[in-house]
This record gives C-alpha cells, structure tokens and sequence, in this order.
C-alpha cells in the first residue's frame, strides 16, 4: 500500500508542506529541549537537530478526535492538524519526534520496533504503553502542570490531560513503582530494560496483562472517536445513531473496568511481591510510605474501594511483621530455614557422591 492510500485510510489530507525554515527552527527547539530535558540517554543535541531536520513536516486536515500531529514513519514525516496556530507546532512536535527517535527498522526498512512496543507480522504490542510513556515524556519536557480530571468516570491528577490521559495514569503507577529513569530510558531507545525490571518486580505474566489492557483501553478510545465520527456524518436520528450510542456506552464501561482491574493489578503483584522481601523495620517503614504515597497516582471511580481496603489489610499484616522483627522471631525464622536448606544441599551432594563418585567437581554437583 502506498504512503498516499495510507495516509488516506487514516483521514489525512495534505494542504501544505512546512518550508525549510520553519523545519529548521522546530528542529532546533525541540532537539534542545529533548536534550535538556533527558541529558543522560545517549543523545547528541547537534546530531539530533540535523536528523530531525531532515524531517518532512506538512500542515493537513484530520479527522475530529485525532492527535493534533502524527508521526508517519513510512516515509518519515509529521502532520501538524490544520487548526493548530504556527507557534504550538513545537509542543505537539516534541511527542511525534520522540516517536522518530525510538523508531527501529530492518534492512527492509519494515518497523520493527518504536520504545516500548513491538511490531510483528501480525500484531503491535505494546502500544498503549509506548504512546503514554512517550507522552509523559512529553509533559515533561513541555512543563505541563499537574491538573484534576475525570474521563468515562475515573478521576485522577494528571499532567497529560488532553493526550491519553488514562493510559498516563496507569503508566505513572509502573514508573512510580520502577522508578521514571529505566521507563523513559527504555522509551527512547527501545530495549527491554523497563520490562525486565518490572517483571522482576512482579512477573512477566503480569507486565504483558497490564500491556495488553493499555492496549485494550487504546483501541476502545479510538473505536469511541470513530463511532463519534460517523454520528456526526448523520442528519437524522434514527435507529443506526442509536445502536452507536449504546455500543460507545458499552465501550465506556469497558475502559472503566478495564482501567480499575488493571489498577488493582499493579497495587497487588507489587506490593504483595515487596511484602516478603521485607526483612528490617527500616525497610517496613520505607514499605509503609511508598504504600501510602501510591494513593496519589491512583484513579477513583464511584464506590471504588479496594485501595483502601488492601492498604488496611497490608497495615495489620505490617504491624505482626514488624513485631515479628522488634523480638527477632523472623530473623530466627530465616536462620532455620536457611539451616535446612544447607542441610538438603549437603544431602544432595553426598547422594551425588554416592551415585557418581567423585567424577563431578563441586561446581558440577551444585547444579543437580
């Protein structure tokens, strides 16, 4: 398919190509602030003003509900919305030229990667996640203040509160658990360290559960605003307008379970995983405050309790674990069960000892 068909598909229709000054000058500012912003990830301010500057930028109409710009990385360009005044063309350019940084290709020059999401032949993974880490990049980077919003009936503060604002929210919740660094590390020059590291901190079954839900709530959105565009295209009301409505209802309520389940999935695998690593008052204390401050990433829904309730729960379990420590019975604990398990290593090696005489090294039997 051809750059111009798919262009199309997608609604964008070109009006006019951005001359080699006002490229220039976005080149300049947005590889300056990238920089600035993110001076530690391997980038060079002057290598990345002439790449982006090589850039094709284009003014053109999109369809309602659309980003205000689109990277197309088939033939490296960017879309700037028609409606947008010259001078933010910089804020929304920050995001797309994320986009061009992260961008992996073979030599077939076929996408293969974009940071956190991965293209297959058959499917995009990762979506969701890219897009909001990219745009939490973004907000950074522009110094968006933190605001109150509610969308399909979820509040929460954000600082992204036009652009994917509640696969942000989630998103800060990874990042508040890993640590911004390793996410927008591995947003910008697409590796796995922020999966590695998250899985760790809980399992690899649960970071592609929460990837594949972000992903779920993207394509519920963008089902949304198509659904939208197609009922201003009616005159009348009539039973077809009707039948879209109740199926943007139902969508609605499924990025609100969505957004919940997936909420409550990070608050359990973490802090259910970081509950039994505990091992001094310290580190109880240091569990107590990072629980306690995660209430001000979460979203709230009405009759939405489970925060709490887990946080009551993890309190009580909290409190005979640090009494646990204060009288020294965990560390007793510990010594006993490390004492058995030297004991059934020792069995070990002496039941390898009696099978294969001493034909094994040390190393060789440490590893039955």
């Amino acid at each position: 398919m051809s750059v111009e068909s798919d262009l199309k598909k997608d609604g964008i229709e070109v009006i006019e190509k951005l001359n080699t000054l006002q490229v220039n000058k976005l080149a300049n500012a947005v590889s300056n602030k990238i920089c600035d912003t993110f001076p530690n990830y391997g980038l060079n301010q002057k290598d990345l003003f002439i790449e982006i500057s090589r850039l094709d930028m284009y003014r053109a109409k999109m369809p309602e509900g659309m980003a205000e710009a689109n990277y197309f990385y088939k033939n490296s360009s960017i879309y700037f919305n028609e409606h947008i005044e010259e001078k933010d063309f910089e804020e929304f350019a920050i995001h797309e030229c994320i986009h061009f940084i992260q961008e992996v290709k073979d030599k077939k020059n076929y996408l293969i990667r974009m940071g956190l999401c991965d293209y297959t032949e058959f499917k995009i993974y990762g979506l969701g996640l890219n897009e909001a880490a990219v745009q939490l990049m973004a907000s950074k980077i522009n110094a968006v203040p933190t605001e109150h919003v509610k969308y399909f009936g979820i509040n929460f503060e954000t600082n992204s509160p036009s652009c994917y604002p509640l696969e942000c929210c989630l998103v800060n919740q990874l990042a508040y658990v890993t640590g911004e660094d390793i996410l927008f590390e591995s947003t910008l020059n697409s590796n796995d360290n922020f999966k590695n590291k998250f899985s760790q901190l809980t399992s690899p079954k649960v970071f592609m559960a929460i990837q594949n839900a972000l992903d779920d709530i993207l394509n519920s959105e963008e089902e949304i605003i198509k659904l939208n565009n197609r009922i201003i295209q009616i005159d009348d009301r009539n039973k077809r307008v009707d039948g879209m409505l109740e199926k943007i209802e139902e969508l609605k309520n499924e990025i609100l379970l969505t957004f919940m389940r997936t909420q409550n999935l990070i608050i359990s695998s973490y802090f259910d995983n970081a509950f039994k690593n505990i091992y001094s008052l310290e580190q109880a204390e240091e569990y107590r405050k990072k629980l306690y401050s995660f209430r001000d990433y979460l979203g709230f829904a009405e009759g939405y309790t489970f925060f709490n309730d887990y946080y009551i729960n993890k309190m009580n379990e909290l409190e005979e674990k640090s009494v646990a420590l204060e009288n020294g019975l965990l560390e007793t604990s510990l010594k006993v069960i490390t004492k058995k398990e030297n004991k059934l290593i020792a069995f070990f090696k002496a039941l390898k000892r009696l099978l294969f005489g001493n034909r094994y090294s040390e190393n060789r039997i440490d590893n039955f």
